[in-house]
């Protein structure tokens, strides 16, 4: 009865709308068809061809429904959440699952490390969109590098160029990134170009040992 009164005068004490504001937003309205899906009728497909992403209707729910999936299955969770607040069994499990892919990698079982390094990733790109991104882009960034120094260790020089590009996209600033990448460079025996991401590689961390003795 308490929070019914409380939801009611919180209400009341809403600021009214701006006018021109809600004109503009109705001006720009378009009705779509769309249809619930489970689970709880919370999944958002388009009617015409049942997709949650059409380009044919110019309609993306993904991020609607991945945020609608959270709340579902976590029925406890406080909507809108604290600010800040990052979920701790998720980070222990995507350091857990890390780490079994650096031991696998110190004991040179490198396609399973791999496979722990891209199970992780996956783990970290799970967080729910309101904690810090600075967290996945430093959980990401770190599980980048170890896999692309198992996927050079297993000789896909491709692969691991591939990864120390996603690592330097993420965190410019850390000279790893450029490291993992010229060394993939010289598995691919393009001397030049990693001799080039060396050098750019110091110009954010200039006594960094490791890129001077590559």
């Amino acid at each position: 009865m308490q929070q019914a009164q409380a939801a009611r005068q919180q209400a009341a004490n809403l600021p009214k709308p701006d006018p021109r504001l809600q004109a503009a937003i109705e001006a720009s309205y378009v009705p779509v068809d769309i249809e619930l899906t489970e689970p709880s009728n919370s999944n958002v497909k388009c009617t015409p061809h049942k997709l949650e992403k059409c380009d044919d209707c110019g309609l993306d729910f993904v991020d609607l429904n991945r945020i609608a999936k959270i709340f579902v299955s976590n029925p406890n969770l406080r909507c809108p959440p604290p600010p800040n607040v990052i979920t701790k069994q998720l980070s222990d499990v995507i350091n857990k699952t890390k780490e079994e892919g650096n031991t696998l990698f110190r004991t040179r079982q490198h396609g399973p490390a791999i496979q722990r390094y891209t199970q992780a990733a996956n783990f970290a790109l799970q967080r729910p969109p309101w904690e810090p991104s600075a967290i996945v882009r430093e959980e990401v960034s770190t599980i980048m590098s170890n896999r692309s120094a198992s996927y050079f260790e297993a000789g896909e020089y491709v692969a691991a160029l591939c990864d120390a590009e996603i690592v330097i996209q993420l965190k410019k600033g850390w000279s790893k990134g450029y490291f993992r990448k010229a060394k993939a460079l010289v598995g691919l025996n393009d001397l030049p170009a990693a001799k080039e991401a060396i050098v750019e590689g110091l110009l954010f961390e200039p006594d960094n040992k490791v890129s001077l003795t590559l």
